[in-house]
């Protein structure tokens, strides 16, 4: 039995849905073929990802980045996707058979004040996700808490919905959870930033 059975999409209970977050109906309009020529997942995630690796997916819709994820760790890795939106997590599921990498996914249903798992990873992707947080501070030392240490987070925000002074303000707490500054990788229409847990 492959991970992603640890939760089965029919069987976990419903989630607690803020109003912020983005409806899971959503993620069709901008999770598509055409936005792979202006963010090719593998372009972006692979000079970061090794083999046999742990990585968390926060908030990956239906696996637009998730798929590639588990491709780059290949079959010694795993790849666990954390949402709050059962309709996400069974958008993975469904994908991630397609794909024939089901056994290296654990899809993860959180809730607004955890991420919900136990074991450390060495990389964390939180891709557009960070503005819908209220509670940003006790987010990002949950993340810092999952990491192993020198663990990466991959941190990016769109441009057009989030500004340069509401990024750097995040960048700060970020900080202040154990988290640096390594480098700020161009990714189209967005804020981005690699943090390494110190």
């Amino acid at each position: 039995m492959g991970l992603m059975n640890n939760i089965h999409p029919e069987k976990a209970q419903p989630p607690f849905r803020q109003p912020c977050v983005c409806p899971w109906w959503l993620c069709f309009t901008f999770d598509n073929v055409f936005r792979k020529l202006l963010q090719n997942p593998e372009s972006i995630l692979k000079p970061y990802i090794m083999r046999g690796w742990t990585v968390l997916d926060i908030g990956p819709g239906i696996g637009y980045f998730t798929i590639p994820l588990a491709k780059l760790v290949g079959d010694t890795g795993k790849v666990i996707a954390a949402d709050l939106q059962q309709k996400m997590l069974d958008g993975i599921f469904r994908r991630a058979q397609r794909a024939g990498v089901e056994q290296r996914i654990q899809l993860q249903l959180s809730t607004p004040d955890s991420i919900g798992i136990d074991e450390t990873v060495d990389f964390c992707l939180a891709f557009w996700m960070v503005h819908e947080v209220s509670d940003q501070p006790s987010f990002l030392v949950d993340v810092s808490s999952r990491l192993k240490r020198d663990g990466l987070l991959l941190f990016v925000e769109p441009r057009l919905h989030v500004s340069k002074d509401a990024f750097n303000k995040t960048l700060a707490i970020a900080g202040k959870a154990g988290l640096s500054i390594i480098d700020h990788p161009r990714i189209f229409l967005s804020y981005s930033a690699l943090l390494k847990k110190n």
